[in-house]
């Protein structure tokens, strides 16, 4: 394998951006987080739910861990491939357009107390991920890897939303 060449600038630049992209992530996260805390202790709780449903407590740590995950994914593609306008540009369109989609289900599903609206976001957002994923591959294994964790996890909340659907 031959060394990656980095072409978007002073390292400085570089370290900017990737707090960028972990402040932006953090940003989606604490804003769905409040969309969600406003139905979590009441709506969500007079659902039937399966009984493989995680408790309410590991959701933050786990969406936590996944977000910084993906900012640092991003940076990576956003380094190795050349910045905004580099052959990385089509690959980031897609890491945002699975970020806004990731925003939205929570608001589809907790803020509009809709299953049904959340179950349609949920599979456009598993689509846009594995979308994201096959568009980083290319341009660093890295980065799409670093995804893997966070395709998974939507896989499952992809089933419970689909169990939380026809349950009620």
């Amino acid at each position: 394998m031959t060394p990656k060449t980095d072409t978007t600038g002073p390292v400085a630049n570089q370290w900017l951006v990737l707090a960028g992209f972990i402040g932006l992530c953090l940003a989606v996260a604490g804003i769905a987080g409040w969309a969600t805390n406003q139905s979590v202790a009441t709506w969500y709780l007079t659902l039937d739910r399966p009984s493989w449903t995680p408790p309410n407590w590991l959701f933050a740590p786990v969406w936590t861990v996944l977000y910084v995950m993906m900012a640092v994914a991003a940076w990576q593609v956003w380094r190795v491939g050349g910045g905004f306008r580099g052959k990385a540009r089509s690959a980031l369109t897609a890491f945002f357009v699975q970020l806004a989609l990731n925003f939205a289900w929570s608001f589809a599903f907790f803020a509009a107390q809709s299953p049904a609206l959340g179950l349609l976001v949920i599979v456009a957002l598993w689509l846009a991920i594995a979308a994201t994923i096959a568009a980083f591959r290319p341009i660093d294994h890295l980065a799409a890897w670093l995804l893997a964790p966070y395709l998974l996890w939507v896989s499952y909340a992809t089933a419970l939303n689909f169990s939380i659907w026809t349950l009620n």
